[in-house]
């Protein structure tokens, strides 16, 4: 089998505390990159600035009033670098309608192609479906010049079926900005649990799919403006999964960087030529899954 190796970038960072710092250190280190040899480069949740959805304010939908400035100066980057980007932005489709959505950037500054959000979390410190619609794209891979890429955002990630969808249209890739973190009340036990039940899902969607799957996720510490919540810890550690589930790089929980990893999507074909899952998969008896749940 031939491989087809892409050389990629996760950049994990914290926010700078404003906009305009956070963007310029977001684009030396696309920059950084691409001069390291990168040829796909991927940015976290909502990198732009804060994570805003840890309390209920009608002010910060003013933050994707800047949308199409947003795409205009990511595009400017890709074609700078000569990458192709993958960004997480907030959109306003119209009044009072918001997405929060991925865009992929093409070498040239072109639009490859955008996700939305479709799974949508509201729970303490994470209240998104005050902000955001579920998305309407469906699970659409994004052809690019480095491959066809299943994006996705954060909440995204503990569903199989939609990395499963991706896979079944071609992904060749499984790719999540995130955004997630620890409360600081937690206990260090708690605290563990569910970053490993965060990696571990992940991994299983590279192993049961046979491809490759990434997650870049923030770190430092945001406080919660409410006042309500002390905020959130958020523990880094993005990561490369290959298609047998194999670790190929993980970042800390706690420093900025540039995680560089060589993605080999040839060996997507070898590892489903050993493990066939789509082969046996029993179509004829899955309905159910499409129930809320099977009383």
């Amino acid at each position: 089998m031939q491989s087809k190796i892409i050389p990629t970038a996760l950049i994990q960072h914290s926010f700078k505390g404003t906009k305009e710092e956070t963007l310029q250190y977001i684009k030396n280190k696309i920059l950084e990159s691409a001069q390291l040899g990168s040829k796909l480069v991927l940015l976290q949740e909502l990198h732009a600035q804060e994570y805003f959805c840890q309390s209920e304010n009608v002010d910060f939908f003013d933050y994707a009033l800047s949308f199409e400035e947003d795409i205009r100066f990511f595009s400017s980057i890709a074609k700078e670098a000569q990458v192709v980007l993958v960004t997480s932005l907030f959109e306003r489709r119209s009044a009072g309608l918001y997405h929060n959505t991925a865009v992929v950037f093409e070498t040239d500054g072109s639009l490859a192609g955008k996700y939305r959000k479709m799974h949508i979390p509201d729970d303490p410190g994470f209240y998104e479906k005050f902000y955001f619609t579920p998305g309407d794209l469906g699970f659409e891979p994004i052809q690019t010049s480095v491959g066809k890429l299943g994006v996705m955002v954060c909440w995204d990630q503990w569903y199989p079926e939609g990395a499963r969808i991706m896979a079944l249209k071609g992904a060749e890739m499984l790719i999540y900005p995130t955004a997630i973190g620890w409360f600081p009340q937690d206990d260090e036990a708690e605290k563990n649990r569910q970053r490993e039940a965060w990696i571990g899902v992940q991994r299983g969607h590279a192993i049961a799919n046979g491809i490759p799957t990434l997650a870049i996720n923030r770190v430092g510490f945001e406080e919660d403006k409410s006042g309500v919540l002390q905020g959130i810890q958020f523990w880094g550690s993005s990561f490369a999964f290959g298609a047998q589930g194999e670790l190929l790089a993980m970042g800390s929980i706690d420093q900025e960087e540039i995680i560089q990893i060589q993605i080999d999507l040839g060996r997507s074909e070898e590892v489903r030529r050993i493990w066939p899952f789509l082969r046996d998969r029993r179509i004829d008896s899955y309905q159910e899954i499409l129930k809320r749940y099977c009383d």
